[in-house]
């Protein structure tokens, strides 16, 4: 049947349903072997440019061959050799036979394999960064449009004082603001691993270089530049500190804390029918019951955001059983936790990003509900109103009490509405502020000064944070199965 070995074997569904072309290359074998090769290459340019002997033909034929790689004769090497870079050595040097006896001069396999990674996981946060700018951006123009609109605000997930959509809205850029910074300082504090030998000591590059530590140093710093990094690490064992991989998984497992908060936010207020993701013309939201509107995406990020952060276990366990100046238990492991969390944080951003796009507001809803409990929020106000009228304060809270709990009953035993404005109109005691009742229950005098402090927020800490990636603004994300 056509095609069916490729449904004979488990596929990540990271990769097969949900990851972007970017993420999913960047963790690929054509790019970590690809970069490998690179490597060799520069490790032999700085080599012959610090007075080692290597010919310029040997540098042009790997140039020459840095992407042609036969994985099936790679593949081959492996089942014999068991060791992966040897592998690849003996492969690169199958199609560069003039230069085979000078790739991977000095190295051990963490040149490439530390190296590499290294440099994947910088690509990976140049991946992330102007995804998460996005979901910042369509937020804070979520937010600027709903800044003065009174919502009810939920504490414990019962009703409280009045917030405004879109200051609810800063609540979850304020997380996402935090994340971008850690991403960022994540993503600017890696450093190569560089040249620095079997346990981390340089003695085969002083060998090479008959004792010349200062070539050793050079060769060191012109490898770094070449692969794009300004520094390398100072001090390694046989691999780069796994702490490294901690602090970046970290970043990414604070970014999935922030977005299945923003996204279980989004479920419940689904639930109320005042804001809902986007929901396609002919999208089915349950095979059972056709009127339902799930908030599919939300879920997925929420499920998703569950798995970033349990990855961060891995790292940290690593980290802590890496014995003197390294164990080989932490090579499996890291194949699958540092490419999952980066996989997963694309797909989530992604996802986040086409749900902020189209979030769906209800004000009619929403104006409803505060209908129903603002009466109750209102008593404060109504007491103070009387008491500017000439009332006494006590004998006022007293009524207003007793007129609450008779609502309150209406309200939880009979099913009724809140008809607590009913019975204070219908009360002669309260005559004197009837006038100005309406006013006393704008909902726009209870949100103190939500919309003040969105439009601060934005313009001092969001916009200024979204300034570098301009440019990379008008990316629209269509989701794809």
């Amino acid at each position: 049947m056509e095609g069916s070995d490729e449904f004979m074997k488990y596929r990540s569904p990271l990769v097969s349903r949900y990851a972007s072309k970017e993420m999913a290359y960047n963790f690929s074998d054509r790019k970590k072997f690809t970069t490998w090769r690179k490597l060799w290459i520069y490790l032999a340019k700085a080599e012959k440019a610090l007075g080692l002997p290597i010919s310029e033909a040997q540098v042009v034929e790997m140039e020459g061959h840095a992407e042609d790689i036969d994985f099936a004769m790679a593949a081959d090497e492996e089942r014999k050799l068991r060791h992966d870079v040897m592998a690849h050595v003996h492969t690169f040097a199958h199609c560069c036979p003039a230069a085979a006896p000078i790739i991977h001069l000095g190295a051990t396999s963490c040149y490439v394999g530390d190296n590499t990674d290294l440099i994947m996981l910088r690509d990976g946060f140049d991946i992330l960064l102007p995804k998460l700018a996005r979901v910042l951006d369509r937020l804070a123009n979520f937010a600027e449009k709903y800044a003065d609109l009174p919502t009810l605000g939920y504490t414990h997930y019962q009703p409280a004082q009045l917030t405004t959509v879109g200051k609810r809205a800063c609540l979850w850029l304020q997380d996402l603001a935090m994340d971008m910074r850690n991403l960022q300082r994540a993503r600017d504090d890696l450093r190569f691993r560089g040249v620095k030998g079997t346990t981390g000591t340089q003695a085969s590059f002083l060998q090479l270089f008959q004792g010349d530590h200062d070539k050793v140093e050079d060769l060191d710093r012109m490898v770094t530049e070449m692969a794009g990094f300004k520094k390398s690490y100072l001090v390694t064992g046989q691999t780069y500190s796994r702490k490294v991989d901690i602090d970046s998984l970290s970043s990414l497992a604070s970014l999935g804390a922030t977005i299945h908060k923003i996204c279980t936010d989004i479920r419940l207020l689904a639930n109320l029918k005042e804001i809902e993701e986007p929901f396609e013309k002919e999208q089915i939201g349950s095979s059972a019951m056709p009127y339902k509107r799930n908030p599919m995406r939300a879920e997925r990020c929420c499920s998703l955001a569950r798995h970033l952060m349990a990855l961060l276990s891995n790292p940290m366990q690593t980290a802590s059983v890496q014995w003197l100046e390294r164990t080989l238990d932490d090579s499996a492991n890291r194949r699958i936790s540092l490419p999952e969390s980066f996989l997963t944080a694309d797909i989530i951003l992604s996802t986040l990003q086409n749900v902020t796009e189209g979030l769906v507001v209800y004000p009619k809803v929403i104006e409803r509900h505060i209908r129903h409990e603002l009466p109750f929020m209102a008593t404060e106000n109504i007491i103070m109103a009387m008491v500017k009228a000439g009332g006494n304060r006590q004998d006022c809270h007293e009524k207003i009490r007793v007129l609450s709990q008779q609502a309150a009953a209406v309200v939880k035993q009979e099913g009724g509405d809140n008809d607590l404005l009913t019975r204070v109109q219908a009360d002669p005691y309260f005559s004197p502020i009837l006038p100005h009742l309406d006013t006393i229950l704008d909902p726009k005098t209870f949100i103190g000064r939500a919309p003040q402090q969105v439009a601060r927020f934005l313009s001092e800490e969001v916009r200024p944070m979204l300034e570098p990636y301009k440019t990379k603004m008008d990316v629209k994300i269509e989701l794809e199965l």
